[in-house]
């Protein structure tokens, strides 16, 4: 009898791939440190130059928690009725942009931080560390493959 997981199938996906899908979703979630707490929190954003740029309140918990830490990053896609969908991570350090000048720019971006915000500012988080993974149907005539192996190395470690 066929396991119920049979009919699905988890893919690594390449830094191409999960680059495309960065660029495609909406909203993501950014992990940081809170008063020595593991934190996460939905966030608008945009991809520029090989950075996810959030924007946020200057002084805003976010802010202060991501200048000069390295921070979580993480967009998925998922369909529960179907029990597919697809995730990217992105680990790397943060560092806070305030310059007027600088914000003004990434503005052009279109991500607007959610709460109304006096003061704009961006935590801007380099790509180093890129990951993402994909469950799909498997069509019929393909084959089952055996599990993944949670030890199989994942990620790419881009360059600086």
């Amino acid at each position: 009898m066929p396991g119920m997981d049979e009919d699905r199938v988890a893919e690594v996906l390449d830094e191409a791939e999960c680059r495309r899908l960065l660029g495609r979703a909406v909203v993501g979630r950014l992990g940081f440190t809170e008063g020595a707490l593991p934190a996460i929190q939905p966030v608008p954003f945009a991809v520029a130059e090989g950075e996810i740029v959030i924007p946020t309140r200057q002084g805003s918990k976010v802010a202060v928690a991501s200048q000069g830490a390295i921070v979580a990053f993480e967009v998925d896609e998922f369909d529960p009725a179907d029990r597919t969908g697809w995730n990217v991570t992105v680990v790397g350090p943060s560092r806070v942009i305030t310059d007027a000048g600088a914000v003004r720019a990434l503005d052009e971006l279109g991500a607007r931080p959610w709460p109304p915000a006096d003061t704009c500012c961006y935590i801007a988080v380099r790509i180093r560390l890129l990951r993402g993974r994909r469950i799909r149907r498997r069509p019929d005539e393909e084959p089952p493959l055996p599990a993944m192996d949670r030890h199989t190395p994942t990620a790419r470690i881009l360059p600086v």
